[in-house]
């Protein structure tokens, strides 16, 4: 008997929740082979659940309501565990914490010992502590917010899961309004990353993720002042949004821009520091952090830092405008590639980056984005190496496995695209 789509992906689902259950209980040995070939099976069932929602028009409801609920089942098992190596999340408990006891978290560094009664068991275990906090205000405020409900990494890790499910939500909303399937939303809510990066090491990208799908939506919809507000609120949780803001231009009116301004700028009055906006460590963060990041290194090379970056940011700008005069107006791919080409060109390229890319990949175009969300899978042996005493770095042959799949994925797309435009007419030509 022929399997269903329906039944594939009822099985699929069954593949993804023992693979992330299994790698969620090995979720202290992250880099290990215990965790990362579960999870690399998972993507491996993400992959050819993709081709399923790429291929049928329509899923029964009952279908997406079981796709929703294994995916809340497997986030559960994340969000139960410790943050594992990744800890991230103890610098926001630390931010979130010593801005209710009065202080500037773009001003105190950590591991001053004057400051040593302010930590916790949980802030004392926090990374970089030489450096003040790096985040930009809208993810500061909500640190604070979240710790004054509870101040714990549980607290936050249940709070970051909030926002996705509430993109989830708002996903559903938008495919609805676009009169795409609502089975995409599959697409977003089963990939593997999100258990891993957001249930369970929690990461505040989710929050500006959710914003700039607010956003996106709200620009659909003619919402203009709300789109404006929502994406300088995604710029604040995260700066890599402002590349899309090419889209914005004459689909926002200046009217509606000013409120965007103002709130931008009373984010900022909590933190001032003697008149001056603060950045943290953000210079630090351009001038000594490197992850992942070949295209890069290379430019490096020839170059300061800063202008590296300034050209990573010049580059999603260009793809965005470029995006604005092609795509058509809600395009989802207007949104995903500015923020893949910019990242590309990244000093830091972790795995929880690709959470920014996740709703917006559902066309054939963005095929290759999807395949460097999961072939960054890889990247994660160096958590491992870590613990090893090995220095902080991609081994070669992980960034040409990474990197690799992209070309591979993106040349074979090219190719068939060129195929079929040079058949059309030809046939055309045989028409009598």
């Amino acid at each position: 008997m022929k399997l269903t789509p329906s039944h594939r992906l009822y099985g699929l689902g069954a593949i993804l929740l023992v693979s992330l259950t299994i790698c969620s209980r090995n979720f202290s040995r992250t880099g290990e082979p215990s965790f990362i070939i579960p999870l690399a099976v998972a993507g491996v069932a993400y992959l050819l659940a993709i081709r399923d929602l790429r291929f049928t028009p329509t899923f029964p409801k009952r279908v997406i309501v079981f796709g929703l609920a294994l995916s809340a089942l497997w986030h559960l098992q994340f969000l139960r565990m410790p943050p594992g190596l990744d800890d991230d999340v103890h610098r926001y408990l630390w931010d979130g914490r010593v801005q209710r006891l009065g202080y500037n978290p773009y001003i105190l560094v950590p591991s001053d010992p004057a400051l040593a009664s302010l930590h916790t068991s949980e802030t004392r275990t926090l990374n970089n502590p030489e450096v003040p906090s790096p985040y930009p205000p809208a993810a500061q405020l909500f640190f604070r917010a979240v710790t004054a409900i509870h101040e714990s990494i549980s607290a936050l890790k249940v709070a970051f899961v909030i926002c996705h499910f509430g993109i989830v939500f708002v996903l559903l909303d938008l495919l609805r309004c676009t009169g795409q399937g609502e089975h995409w939303v599959l697409a977003y809510a089963w990939h593997p990353l999100l258990a891993t990066e957001v249930a369970g090491s929690g990461h505040v990208d989710i929050v500006g993720v959710l914003l700039l799908l607010v956003s996106a939506s709200a620009l659909v919809r003619r919402w203009r002042a709300v789109a404006a507000v929502s994406f300088v609120l995604a710029a604040a949780v995260k700066l890599l949004p402002i590349v899309v803001l090419p889209l914005y231009w004459k689909r926002v009116r200046l009217r509606d821009g000013v409120p965007a301004a103002v709130v931008l700028g009373l984010l900022y009055v909590p933190f001032l520091n003697h008149g001056r906006i603060p950045f943290g460590s953000l210079a630090s963060y351009v001038q000594r952090f490197r992850f992942n990041d070949p295209v890069f290194a290379t430019l490096e090379r020839v170059a300061a830092p800063q202008v590296v970056v300034g050209l990573a940011v010049l580059v999603g700008l260009l793809t965005a405008m470029w995006m604005r005069r092609k795509s058509a107006e809600g395009s989802s791919d207007s949104f995903a590639w500015p923020m893949t080409a910019s990242l590309l060109c990244a000093p830091v390229v972790y795995p929880w980056y690709m959470l920014w890319l996740l709703p917006f990949l559902r066309s054939a175009s963005t095929l290759p984005v999807t395949i460097w969300t999961l072939s960054i899978i890889p990247t994660y042996y160096v958590w491992h190496l870590r613990t090893l005493g090995r220095p902080w770095l991609v081994p070669d042959w992980i960034m040409v496995l990474e990197y690799g799949s992209v070309a591979v994925a993106a040349a074979i797309i090219a190719f068939l695209r060129f195929g079929r435009s040079a058949t059309l007419p030809c046939s055309a030509g045989r028409v009598k």
